[in-house]
This record gives structure tokens, C-alpha cells and sequence, in this order.
């Protein structure tokens, strides 16, 4: 198991992940089966808090920094690649709904206390027209995970005026609506080959009318409440949280064929795979590289963080350092899970078994759009000095 380090709490937090990570395995193949997260680890996730961790202090939420969340996500997605996906997209949503929306919207999505479910796709599919008040806003969005059991449902859209995009400072105003879930149509269409058990359903809405406190700008470093860690915006929490994720599931990989690897001979070896000089090689150097890829993260957004906080500035630099630091967690992680897929052999192509879905899981979370090669290449420019600046960074 992974030592944990620069957290903010005494580890009440690891250790109650931790607690209910049996749970969460126990659920993985009925949420398979179900395409969405059983009752009874959706029940453990909220009863654990551990979806509010990151919620403002101010609203009773434990406002943890990136060390802390990393290591929650990490061993919730150890357990379950599933459950540890939405606890990466229904944490944030939360997180941010307290921060960034009005108070109106936080008076009534927090009015019971901090037991409170948001979750959806907060690329700006909806399109909404200005009205008095808010916004009456259509749209139609995909890969809502966590949408199955979420009492808010978030969307983002683009505001148009006459035809055309209202701009700020050049771009698209972007915004972000919390909807109530009795406004939304589900039209499902999950069917996939990993992440099954995420219930990222696509889902739609008509000439909704959302009260501008329900909304807030997608871009925005200017929380309402909550402190440094919101001022560095949703994008960093963001990739702290998919790079979170996949090192829980390499880590799950590393450690099942490190098992397997002791007791098994495949069909025509002289002995057991653990014996064989090749995968020796092979699984020390990805045991190395996935250590190697969390201390960077660790160190990468712990040090953005604290100079945040110390006044310093963030700006286009450190950006990027915290996407390229997160994807190539990512890139090592998929590595490291496709080596355990590969030296397992036919055991890790039968149904059911855990290689087999975290096979599936990652190579199906590694499609995700955030942690692309684009994130390398935009990275990349920024530190030669070719790009002064990127909204995707």
C-alpha cells in the first residue's frame, strides 16, 4: 500500500476509503450487470462524506488539499475503477457548486447538510438565452457520470444573444447551470466496454429556466467561498482527480499480478511467471514508474498549491505543469496495467476477473479528452515559449 504524505487531515480520510473499499469491490460486478453503481456502495459513498471532502469548510465540507483527495480517489479506484471514476466527477461537482454558485442555489443544494449528490458533463453543450433572472437553456450532454442517483444535475452551455456567442475577454462566456434532476431527460446510451458500472448517461433538457445563482462561469478563479484551492480553478482540481484515478487502478494491476504472478505457470513455461527474468524486469520498472509518476503529482500540485497560497502567482507555467504532470501519470498507469493484462494471460480474458476490468477500465478512461495527447502538446508549447496561453490548459 501507498505511504501517504502531505495530507491535511490525520488520515481519517484514507481510512475511511479504506473502510469501505471491501464494499465497493463486493458491488463491482453487480454494477457492471446494473451500468451503474449498486445501491449499496452509492449508500457507502455518501454515508462516508468522503463525496464532500473537498466542499468549502464554510458549508461544512472538509475543503482538503490535492494530497489528500489524490490519495482518497486513489484507493477508492484501487477497489473499483467505477466507483473511484465517480468519485472523481461527483466530488468536484459537489465541490464546486459550494464555491462558485450563488446563494441562493447553495441555500437550497446544501439546505439538508453536506450529504448532497451533483454530477454531469461540464462541457458547454447547452445553449442558453439570457432572460430576466437566469437563463432559459437547452442542450443535450454526454458521459454524465454519476448522473443515476445525483439530486443535481450540472451542464454546461454557452450563452447567445441574437444568433450569436456572447464574449468575454475575447472567448465564448462559458458557464456551468446545477439543474434539479426532475428537469432533466435521461437518454442513456452507456453501453460500453469499461466504466460500466459509472452510469455516465446522456441526457437533455428544454427551455429550462436556471436563476442566475445557479450558475456560475466555467473558467472561473473567483470562488464565493472556500480558499486557495478553488482559485486555482477546475481544471486543476480536475486533473488532480483522473490522475488519482488511474494510479488506483495500476495500483490494483500491479499488485493482482504481483499475486498471480507467484503461484501461476502459464501453459508450456518451465516455471512460475514471478520466476521468468523478463516479467522481473518488466514489473520493477512499472513499479518504479508508477511510484515515480505519484510522487511527481504529489510534488507538482502540493507546491502549485502552497505558493498559491504563500501569494504567488499561477498563471499559463504552472497550468501547465499540473496537466502534463497528470497525464503522464495517466500514460505510466495505462502501461503498467496493460503489462499485468499481457503476463497474466488467458486468466485476465475471463470475465469477472479484476485484470480483465481494469484492462477495460482503463483503456476506457484513457479515451477521455482531458488527459489526450493535446494536453502534452499545448503543455509543450507553453514551456518553449509558443503559447502564451490556452483555455484547455
Amino acid at each position: 500500500m501507498w505511504k501517504s504524505v502531505l495530507r491535511t487531515d490525520d488520515g481519517e480520510s484514507l481510512r475511511k476509503a479504506r473502510t469501505i473499499a471491501p464494499i465497493l469491490e463486493a458491488g463491482a460486478e453487480e454494477g457492471i450487470a446494473l451500468r451503474t453503481l449498486p445501491e449499496k456502495t452509492v449508500k457507502a459513498l455518501r454515508e462516508s462524506g468522503l463525496l464532500s471532502l473537498g466542499l468549502p469548510k464554510e458549508l461544512g465540507g472538509e475543503e482538503h488539499d490535492f494530497a489528500t483527495l489524490l490519495e482518497v480517489s486513489e484507493e477508492l479506484s484501487r477497489a473499483d475503477g467505477s466507483a473511484g471514476w465517480n468519485s472523481i466527477a461527483n466530488g468536484p461537482s459537489v465541490a464546486f457548486a459550494g464555491a462558485f454558485l450563488g446563494d441562493d442555489a447553495v441555500e437550497e443544494i446544501f439546505a439538508n447538510g453536506t450529504d448532497v449528490c451533483c454530477g454531469g458533463q461540464f462541457a458547454p453543450n447547452g445553449r442558453a438565452e439570457p432572460i430576466d433572472g437566469g437563463y432559459r437553456i437547452s442542450g443535450k450532454w454526454n458521459f454524465g457520470s454519476g448522473t443515476a442517483y445525483a439530486e443535481w444535475i450540472m451542464g454546461g452551455f454557452m450563452i447567445i444573444e441574437n444568433g450569436s456567442p456572447v464574449m468575454v475577454d475575447g472567448m465564448p462566456d462559458l458557464r456551468v447551470a446545477a439543474m434539479p434532476r426532475e428537469a432533466i431527460t435521461f437518454t442513456d446510451g452507456w453501453h460500453v466496454m469499461g466504466l460500466q458500472a459509472t452510469g455516465s448517461y446522456d441526457y437533455e433538457c428544454q427551455d429550462v429556466f436556471v436563476p442566475e445563482s445557479y450558475t456560475y462561469p466555467l473558467f472561473s478563479r473567483e470562488p464565493k467561498r472556500g480558499g486557495t484551492i478553488f482559485r486555482l480553478g477546475l481544471m486543476a482540481t480536475t486533473a488532480n482527480g483522473h490522475a488519482a484515478w488511474s494510479l488506483g487502478v495500476a495500483r490494483r494491476a500491479l499488485d493482482e499480478i504481483k499475486a498471480l504472478g507467484l503461484v501461476h505457470t502459464r501453459m508450456g513455461a518451465p516455471s512460475t511467471i514471478a520466476q521468468k527474468p523478463t516479467f522481473q524486469r518488466d514489473y520493477i520498472r512499472a513499479e518504479a514508474r508508477l511510484r515515480a509518476a505519484r510522487l511527481l503529482m504529489i510534488d507538482v500540485f502540493a507546491g502549485v498549491l502552497e505558493a498559491a497560497r504563500a501569494g504567488e502567482s499561477f498563471g499559463i507555467q504552472e497550468r501547465a505543469t499540473l496537466r502534463a504532470a497528470a497525464t503522464y501519470a495517466t500514460e505510466v498507469a495505462k502501461n503498467a496495467v496493460d503489462l499485468a493484462h499481457e503476463v497474466a494471460g488467458t486468466t485476465s480474458i475471463r470475465n469477472g476477473h479484476v485484470l480483465q476490468r481494469c484492462f477495460r477500465d482503463m483503456h476506457t478512461g484513457t479515451q477521455h479528452a482531458f488527459i489526450n495527447e493535446e494536453t502534452y502538446i499545448q503543455s509543450s508549447e507553453v514551456f518553449l515559449g509558443l503559447r502564451d496561453d490556452s483555455p484547455m490548459l
